[in-house]
């Protein structure tokens, strides 16, 4: 279904149009076709690697697990500390 959007989008982007007087000429040109192909194609690439990368940063970040230990001792000082624990993914073997 998307491809039958984008194509007349691309021949219509290939099209040359000129008025003289009351004539106007259409002419297509294949190769602005194939280039305006060529630069969605690359454009639809980097927004899918940029994509990965972001699912990938984010699995990342899930898989480690921040724990927060706080200890109050006599005096009334409190103690916080932090332990990064990386965890397994195992939904990925």
């Amino acid at each position: 279904m998307r491809t039958a959007i984008v194509i007349p989008l691309l021949l219509l982007g290939a099209c040359n149009v000129s008025k003289d007087g009351n004539a106007v000429t259409i002419q297509y040109d294949q190769n602005k076709a194939q280039n305006t192909a060529a630069d969605i194609g690359n454009t639809a690439q980097g927004v899918a690697a940029d994509i990965g990368n972001d699912v990938q940063n984010t699995g990342d970040k899930i898989n480690n697990k921040v724990i927060v230990h706080k200890s109050t001792d006599s005096d009334g000082n409190t103690t916080t500390t932090t332990t990064t624990v990386k965890t397994e993914n195992k939904a990925a073997k």
